[in-house]
């Protein structure tokens, strides 16, 4: 059995190592360097700059940018090294090149030095990610005006930074440049910050990022950008029926990401696809069988995680033969914790307060706040609060949502708490070592 693997980030290059270990011979295509966006343009170097962002905030003074710059290509490189030792295994071929169908069972590869060469196996993964999704406004293509990849290669810190989009990449962009003194100006379309989080907590969250100097207009459509003669961008949006204009130096698109497909001949060999993404059933099988995809190609949430569990999910489907029937694994995707990385951090797993609602389940939300846990003061990090979404006939914890110190750490445990499916009032009784952040959630527990 041989499986071709389009694509190496979180979830392909997981896949393939996954694999390997299965003594399957895997064929990995890279279209740039190993890890994707996640590891070169995404969650780590972000997480590098969120790091320097909150010590230069803590310091006061004004961060040596290029040590910053320097640091995170550092962090990137070393992990990348990591990833390609990992890959040295007899069993992966890594190919660099883009690839794309030359029938179902072929992938053809265009690599960098203008050399083609095609590839035949049994079964196919598609894990090519996605693109930055641009705002089609007028202006939009101006000098200036970035996406997420730019902005984490400026080589100066923009005095006054507007960003167009209030959600996980657009918040963290705030928070960072923020931290090294930018003046920040998020534009919103929705309602509310982070729009598909739970709402209570995305206002409490606004309100947090506010008391920072960011500000934030919700409710307000972009129609255009322009820029003045001496190189300052004004962008124009209208709130509550009134148009309005904010100025930046740089402009940074956060609207959303789109499915990496329209490089691979999906039409030519009849795999249905959407412009939301592939179409993929609960094994990640694609309409044509032997065919997966995975990740941020399939259009749903977009997260480096989702992707490496997705791939492991194809896998095991590939190894039970097909077709499969039942569960291939224990991996419950309605559990997927997810972060943004602000300061406060916040982080969330499960239902919302909304979808609860939506569905009618009776429930009750337990709140636990950081000003009453000893290590947050001891951090001087006591804003933010616990909510676990209880299930009143069950006891089951629904969901969990924390902004506050390391909530991208904590919310693993309410994670752990929903796939176990245990009671809260069980969990009531597991001891938690003190001064620690996790008593937060015992606290909202005993509520």
């Amino acid at each position: 059995m041989k499986i071709t693997i389009i694509g190496a980030g979180p979830g392909g290059y997981e896949t393939a190592l996954e694999a390997a270990k299965k003594g399957i011979e895997c064929v990995l295509i890279s279209d740039g360097p190993v890890g994707g966006t996640c590891l070169n343009e995404g969650c780590i170097p972000t997480k590098s700059l969120c790091r320097d962002a909150e010590l230069c905030r803590c310091r006061q003074g004004d961060p040596e940018y290029s040590k910053v710059l320097a640091r995170k290509d550092s962090v990137v490189s070393r992990l990348r090294e990591g990833v390609e030792f990992l890959l040295k295994n007899k069993l992966i071929r890594l190919i660099y090149g883009k690839a794309s169908f030359a029938d179902v069972h072929t992938v053809k590869v265009h690599a960098a030095d203008g050399a083609e060469l095609s590839v035949t196996s049994d079964y196919i993964i598609i894990a090519t990610g996605s693109v930055p999704a641009p705002l089609p406004v007028p202006g939009a293509d101006l000098e200036g005006v970035i996406d997420s990849s730019a902005a984490l290669s400026l080589q100066e810190i923009p005095r006054r930074l507007c960003i167009i989009g209030a959600g996980v990449i657009g918040l963290e962009f705030a928070s960072v440049f923020s931290g090294f003194g930018s003046e920040v100006k998020v534009l919103e379309y929705c309602g509310n910050i982070l729009p598909h989080f739970d709402t209570d907590m995305a206002k409490r969250l606004k309100q947090s990022l506010s008391r920072h100097g960011i500000k934030i207009e919700t409710s307000a459509r972009v129609q255009g950008i322009a820029r003045d003669g001496q190189g300052s961008l004004h962008v124009s949006y209208v709130k509550g029926g009134e148009e309005n204009e904010t100025v930046g130096d740089k402009v940074l698109m956060a609207v959303g990401r789109r499915a990496n497909v329209r490089s691979l001949n999906l039409d030519d060999i009849g795999l249905a696809w959407t412009e939301r993404g592939i179409t993929v059933n609960g094994y990640m099988q694609t309409s044509i069988p032997h065919i997966y995809a995975i990740g941020d190609v399939t259009g749903g949430l977009m997260l480096a995680h989702v992707a490496t569990f997705q791939g492991y999910r194809a896998l095991g489907h590939i190894l039970a033969g097909q077709p499969a029937e039942g569960a291939v694994d224990n991996i419950d995707f309605s559990v997927v914790p997810a972060a943004v990385f602000t300061e406060p951090e916040a982080a969330s797993v499960g239902l919302t307060e909304d979808e609860c609602e939506e569905r009618g389940i009776a429930y009750e939300a337990r709140k636990a706040f950081f000003r009453a846990n000893g290590k947050a003061l001891s951090l001087d990090s006591a804003d933010g609060y616990c909510k676990l979404l209880v299930d009143k006939e069950t006891g089951l914890v629904l969901g969990c949502h924390i902004f506050g110190p390391h909530s991208s750490d904590l919310i693993h445990e309410a994670a752990l708490l929903m796939n176990g499916k245990i009671p809260v009032d069980e969990y009531r009784g597991f001891i938690h070592a003190h001064p620690t952040l996790g008593e937060v959630l015992q606290a909202a527990a005993r509520e």
